[in-house]
C-alpha cells in the first residue's frame, strides 16, 4: 500500500509499533486473543508494508533507527555550518588576487553550480540528508554572492535583496523538505515586508526596526499564509508560519506595551502602552482558544507563553517596588499553579467533549 510522503510513511510506521506494543498487552491481560493463524497473518502484512515503506522512504523502524536519524540530522546541520564557513574563507582568502572579473565569474559560478549539485543529489539521495547539506551550502553562496557582488560594484544596500535571498530558500526548503531554510525564508520575507511598511512610514529601510509596528503587516502575512496554501506534503511547515507570525506580531506588541515612545500613535505614551497591553492579553488568550479550536498546539504554546510573558510584566510594573521580594515571588508561584489548575480542567473538559463525541 503506497502512501504519499516520507512523513505519511514514518507515520504508518509509528502506528504499526504501538499497535504491536498495543496487542501485546491486551493478550498478556487476557482481554483479546488471536488464534495462530490470524497473528501470523498480522505480522507477515506488517513486516510486508515496513520493508515497502523502508525501500521507497527510507523511514526509522524502530526507536534505535530514530535517534541514529537524529544524530544525522545535527550531523548533516553542522556540516553544512562548516561547509558554509570553509566557502566563506576560501573566497576571502584568495579575494585579493583574483581581477574583477574572475571575482564576479567566481561568484556566479558557485552559487549556479552549488544549487545545481543540491538538485543532482537532491535527485539520487533518497534520506534527505545530503540534499538538506547541499541545499545549506548553495543558500549560503547564494546569499554571499548577492552581498559580494553589491560591494564589487558599489551598489547602495537595499533591502531588495531579501527577495532573492527568499525566493531561493523558500525553492530549496520546499524542494528538499528543510524546515531550517523554510524559517530563513520566513525571515527574509518578515524583513523585508517590515522594512517596506517603515519607507511607507517616511523611515529610513535599515531603521524600520524603530517602530514596532512596522512588523504586524508581515505577522498577519505569515500566520494567514497557510490557510491558503496546501502544505499535505510538507510537514510542519504550516506550523513554522504560523509560529513565525505569532512571533513577530507578540514581540513587537511586549516592547510598546512597555515601551509606548516607539508607536506611531501620536499619543501619550502611558496610552499606548496600556493599549498594548490589552492588546496583549486579548490577543494572546484568543490566539490560545484558536489554537485549541483548530487542533493547532504550536499556535496553543505560543499564545500561552505570551500571554505569561505579559502577565509577569505587569505584575513586575504594579509589585515590585512595593512588595517584599520573598512575597513576590511567591505570588508568581501561586500563579503558575493557577495556570496548571485552569489548565488541566480545560483538558479534562475537552477530554470529556471528545469523549461524549464519540459515543
Amino acid at each position: 500500500m503506497s502512501v504519499p510522503t516520507r512523513t505519511d510513511a514514518q507515520q504508518r510506521a509509528d502506528d504499526i509499533r504501538i499497535f504491536q506494543r498495543e496487542l501485546d498487552r491486551l493478550e498478556r491481560d487476557e482481554i483479546l486473543a488471536l488464534s495462530g493463524k490470524q497473528k501470523q497473518a498480522l505480522t507477515e502484512h506488517h513486516e510486508r508494508l515496513l520493508a515497502q515503506y523502508t525501500q521507497d522512504y527510507d523511514i526509522d523502524r524502530d526507536a534505535q533507527a530514530k535517534q541514529l536519524s537524529l544524530g544525522m540530522r545535527i550531523a548533516s546541520f553542522l556540516g553544512a555550518l562548516a561547509l558554509a564557513a570553509s566557502v566563506f574563507f576560501l573566497f576571502y582568502q584568495f579575494w585579493g588576487r583574483l581581477s574583477t572579473t574572475w571575482q564576479v565569474v567566481t561568484l556566479i559560478f558557485s552559487a549556479a553550480a552549488t544549487f545545481l549539485v543540491t538538485l543532482w543529489i537532491q535527485s539520487r539521495d533518497e534520506t534527505g540528508y545530503f540534499a538538506k547539506l547541499g541545499a545549506m551550502v548553495a543558500f549560503a553562496c547564494f546569499v554571499l554572492n548577492i552581498s559580494m557582488l553589491g560591494q564589487i560594484f558599489n551598489i547602495t544596500p537595499s533591502d531588495k535583496a531579501l527577495i532573492p535571498w527568499a525566493a531561493l530558500a523558500f525553492l530549496l526548503a520546499y524542494t528538499c523538505d528543510l524546515r531550517l531554510l523554510l524559517a530563513a525564508g520566513i525571515l527574509c520575507v518578515i524583513a523585508y515586508v517590515s522594512a517596506r511598511t517603515g519607507t511607507w512610514g517616511g523611515l529610513y529601510w535599515l531603521d524600520f526596526g524603530r517602530r514596532p509596528e512596522n512588523f504586524f503587516p508581515a505577522a498577519v502575512l505569515m500566520f494567514l499564509f497557510p490557510q491558503f496554501v496546501n502544505h499535505a506534503r510538507f510537514a510542519g511547515f504550516g506550523a513554522i508560519y504560523r509560529s513565525f507570525g505569532l512571533i513577530t506580531l507578540f514581540i513587537p506588541a511586549l516592547v510598546l506595551a512597555n515601551w509606548g515612545q516607539a508607536s506611531y500613535f501620536m499619543v501619550d505614551a502611558g496610552v499606548v502602552e496600556g493599549m498594548y497591553q490589552l492588546f496583549g492579553f486579548v490577543g494572546s488568550a484568543l490566539v490560545i482558544w484558536l489554537g485549541a479550536r483548530r487542533h493547532w498546539p504550536e499556535v496553543v504554546n505560543t499564545g500561552l507563553i505570551f500571554f505569561v510573558i505579559f502577565l509577569y510584566t505587569k505584575f513586575f510594573d504594579w509589585w515590585w517596588e512595593i512588595m517584599p521580594k520573598y512575597l513576590f515571588f511567591l505570588v508568581l508561584g501561586l500563579t503558575a499553579i493557577l495556570f496548571i489548575l485552569v489548565l488541566r480542567r480545560l483538558r479534562t473538559t475537552n477530554s470529556t467533549l471528545l469523549g461524549g463525541g464519540a459515543t
